[in-house]
This record gives C-alpha cells, structure tokens and sequence, in this order.
C-alpha cells in the first residue's frame, strides 16, 4: 500500500525488505532479532528522519506515534539512559532527574551512543538495547508511551520506521536483550 502525504509517499510493508542489498548490517539484524521472536511489524522506507517534523510525517503514513528517543547519561558519564517519551512532550533535565535519583543529566556522546548501542545520532531507538550485552544502558519510558497499542521506532537506522506493539517491545523483545523498563511520569511542566 502506498500512502500519498503531500509531497510525501512511502510503500507500507509487512516484515523485513525481500532484498537487503544496500542496508546497513545494524538494520539487518534488527530484522532478524524480530523474526525470530516472532514479532510482526508493518514497515516503511522514507529519507533520513532526522527532527520530529520528519517523524511526524512517517507517523501519519504509519499511523502511530513514532517516539521522542533521548539518549543520556550523569555528569560522571557512568550511568546512561534511553528515555522514550512521546514527541509532544518537553524534555525537562530536572522532572527526569528526580525519579530516578540522578543529577546533572546530560546528552551523551555520539561515541558513547555507538559504543553502547551501535546507532548513530538521529536513528536512536529502542531497538539499539539489543546491542548493549553489558547492560550500560537503562531503558526509562514514559507513562504515556505505554498507553498506545503500538510504538513507532526506527530499525537502528534514521531510513526506515517500524510499527510493532508495544506490549511486544516491552515483553518479548526486552525479555530477549535483558534489559527492563523503569516507567516515569513526564510532564513537562
């Protein structure tokens, strides 16, 4: 199915592309972890998907919500976090701060993000814990993001988007990479 968005057309697919020529060994394995626990996801194609606005139209093609994905870490750089939050909320350092009894966060490095996650900035996802064997990474989500049937994200790449369940990226795909989620309430206020 192609959804026409203005300027904008994406072919509407179901699981991994017929041919993998051309992607990104990241990408790939995303699949692969995918299929093998049996989760299905509708997917689509698009260019770089580098803002919000950019998601915002792969969210009407797809229709979910394609999340804020923020990657942080302490001052001292030895605690790093992946917050998912929806889109249309503020980040505030200080709400986060309080939950989870960390101060002075900050963005984390690209390094960093590479090292623990094997992504690049601008393809930030959920899908990235999959990489971090050592657990570096604590996963934190907002309230709200649990409320959707489904969680857009990106497949460890910024050119393509999936739409997966979410009760599917929070118990099988989580159970598979060991890693939990602690849930937060984000107001940005």
């Amino acid at each position: 199915m192609i959804k026409d968005r203005g300027a904008l057309k994406m072919q509407i697919y179901t699981g991994r592309p017929a041919d993998t020529a051309g992607r990104e060994q990241r990408e790939i394995d995303v699949y692969d972890l995918l299929d093998h626990l049996n989760i299905e996801y509708i997917r689509t194609d698009h260019e770089p998907a580098d803002t919000m606005e950019a998601c915002n139209r792969i969210d009407a093609v797809l229709d979910v919500v394609i999340c804020k994905n923020l990657f942080l870490c302490n001052r001292q750089k030895t605690d790093f976090y992946l917050l998912m939050m929806p889109d249309d909320k503020p980040f505030k350092t200080k709400e986060l701060s309080s939950q989870i009894n960390a101060s002075r966060l900050s963005f984390a490095s690209s390094e960093h993000m590479l090292e623990f996650l094997n992504i690049k900035p601008g393809a930030v996802s959920v899908m990235g814990l999959m990489n971090d064997r050592n657990n570096r990474v604590k996963l934190l989500v907002d309230e709200d993001i649990l409320k959707d049937e489904y969680v857009g994200c990106h497949p460890c790449v910024n050119t393509s988007s999936l739409k997966i369940k979410t009760n599917d990226v929070f118990t099988k795909f989580l159970d598979e990479v060991h890693h939990t989620a602690t849930v937060v309430t984000l107001k940005g206020e």
